[in-house]
């Protein structure tokens, strides 16, 4: 939880700064690829909350109405991100970006201002802006990066493909998904600019901006469906309940497991529960000794099992 909370803290105070410079730049030059990434960065900002509202909620204690705790939140708060904020900021930005396709304008060059005596090109501005939003975002990238490359190598997965599909910290996932985008749409509009500016044709910065919206837009859906299989009940990969199966079946006493399930209700959080036939000659202290036992193993076998439910049966 901590690291995950360190993780969407950097990247919210990258994504704020980096908005206003933005947003700066957009009024002074008018470039299109720079008000999608304004509208990039907002989002971002936003994200942010959501998932700190997230974390915050799902620390709340188990009670009666929601005996199994309220992990699940971050799983919905992070899918509010990217339903309402990514999809939102990638349409913005489509929109405008086709726009300014249809009707090119100056493409972010803007008129040359004085600032304390000094003439200055808005050009020079954006990409100023742009850098500096390229070295806020690799900071953050950096940290939601080091956490997923934690979790890799803890679970033994076989890279960022497989922890997508995989892991069960959704915020760490959005945020290292939001900044790798912010990365890519921050080089994309630099590029855009800069080409314009070689050119002096803004159609180059006008389809940066048609790049970002698809971008932003095809990682929402990406999110969205990555989010729907934990809120509908996930279980643990089958290479996992496969070990915890063979651990059950290997103790004293076990004759047959009758049924297991495995399902995420928070991230990092499993609830096992298995129905187990035990040998009729076994009396029940020796048979409650070995459930207890065997809570105790599964436990050790993966840090993100948290409850256990053996149901012996004779």
């Amino acid at each position: 939880m901590g690291s995950s909370t360190s993780v969407v803290l950097a990247a919210l105070v990258a994504n704020g700064a980096i908005a206003i410079l933005k947003f700066g730049g957009f009024l002074l030059t008018g470039s299109p690829s720079m008000l999608s990434e304004t509208y990039h960065s907002i989002s971002d900002t936003g994200n942010q909350v959501f998932l700190l509202v997230g974390i915050r909620y799902s620390g709340r204690k188990a009670d009666r109405k929601h005996p199994f705790g309220y992990g699940k939140a971050q799983f919905f708060y992070a899918f509010l991100v990217s339903v309402l904020l990514f999809g939102i900021a990638g349409w913005e930005s489509l929109k405008h970006g086709y726009d300014a396709v249809l009707h090119p304008g100056h493409g972010g060059g803007g008129s040359t201002f004085t600032l304390f005596g000094t003439t200055i090109d808005p050009f020079f501005v954006n990409v100023v802006v742009l850098v500096g939003a390229i070295a806020f975002e690799t900071y953050a990238f950096a940290k939601a990066n080091a956490e997923m490359n934690r979790q890799i190598t803890a679970y033994g997965w076989s890279g960022i493909v497989e922890a997508f599909k995989k892991t069960s910290d959704v915020t760490t996932l959005t945020a290292y998904t939001e900044d790798a985008i912010a990365l890519a749409g921050a080089a994309i509009a630099l590029v855009g600019i800069v080409l314009t500016r070689v050119t002096g044709n803004p159609i180059y910065d006008s389809f940066a901006a048609v790049i970002i919206g698809l971008l932003l837009m095809g990682f929402a859906v990406a999110l969205a469906w990555e989010n729907k299989r934990l809120l509908l009940g996930e279980s643990l990969p089958k290479d996992v309940e496969d070990r915890l199966r063979e651990t059950i079946a290997a103790h004293d006493g076990v004759v047959h497991i009758d049924r297991f399930r495995t399902v995420f209700f928070g991230p990092g959080d499993v609830l096992v529960a298995a129905d187990v036939s035990f040998d009729g000659d076994r009396d029940t202290g020796d048979i409650d000794d070995e459930v207890t036992a065997i809570e105790d193993e599964l436990r050790g076998l993966d840090d993100r099992i948290g409850m256990v439910y053996i149901e012996p049966e004779v």
